[in-house]
């Protein structure tokens, strides 16, 4: 009877300490979806980063929309996609550092799927076509070495509207904007990653200038520019989804 109670003992702190360790474990992986971000930018970057650090981590079954004001500035893009595990990690403001830095946030959660917005504000601080290339190419990168499992998705960069004169940090960019697409989009052939060209909607008989319908201030877009980026996406996140496109979506905004 003694040894029967020493054994039942035994295997009782077994399954005790598996408990401990199984829940440690969990915690260690939470944990690691929740990582701190230490790199500092703007007040808005520093105020978004925190809210989303105070999110559910992000899990595999979701997509990512990540980029900058454009993004951001999207909203609910649940509504817009019309789908229910889409989540908005746009900053305004942002740029392929700044993405580079927040990975922790979204890469250990292995989304089913990321899609990419990235370039314009590094444009804007004075670099080359070529910089800012190189700049999106290594966040391009990393994101395929650190989440193998995750469909990525590159976006090219918006055109914009000079005739406005707001945006004097963009002053004479105008065509360095297609120059950087091409890269891309080269770039994305050779590794084999979706390239989402959104430019030419947005350009349509204009050059490479962005519709003045479509934007207030010669950047940002209007609801009607959101209703062409989200038609554009919608076919991918649905077979994403494994989901069936509606009839009467099929030719929205050909």
């Amino acid at each position: 009877m003694c040894n029967y109670k020493k054994k039942l003992s035994k295997r009782m702190v077994v399954m005790i300490a598996m408990a401990i360790l199984h829940a440690s474990l969990f915690t260690l992986h939470l944990n690691a979806q929740v990582t701190h971000v230490s790199y500092t930018s703007s007040r808005h970057y520093n105020q978004r980063v925190a809210e989303f650090e105070r999110m559910e981590p992000i899990d595999s079954t979701q997509i990512v929309m990540l980029g900058n004001s454009l993004t951001e500035n999207g909203g609910n893009w649940n509504e817009r996609l019309q789908v229910d595990n889409v989540v908005n990690r746009g900053i305004i403001g942002d740029t392929a550092e700044g993405m580079s830095e927040r990975l922790c946030q979204i890469l250990p959660g292995k989304p089913r799927a990321i899609f990419l917005m990235c370039g314009i504000n590094d444009l804007s601080h004075n670099l080359t076509p070529e910089q800012v290339f190189n700049r999106v190419q290594r966040l391009i990168d990393r994101i395929r070495k650190e989440a193998p499992e995750t469909k990525l998705y590159v976006e090219s960069l918006l055109p914009i509207n000079e005739s406005n004169g707001r945006w004097k940090t963009l002053t004479g960019k105008t065509d360095d904007i297609p120059r950087i697409n091409e890269k891309l989009k080269q770039y994305c052939q050779l590794t084999d990653i979706p390239y989402i060209d959104l430019f030419s909607h947005f350009t349509r008989g204009n050059g490479n200038q962005l519709m003045p319908a479509l934007s207030a201030d010669g950047l940002h877009i209007t609801k009607i520019g959101y209703k062409i980026w989200a038609a554009q996406l919608r076919p991918i996140v649905y077979e994403l989804n494994g989901m069936m496109l509606p009839i009467y979506m099929l030719d929205e905004f050909e």
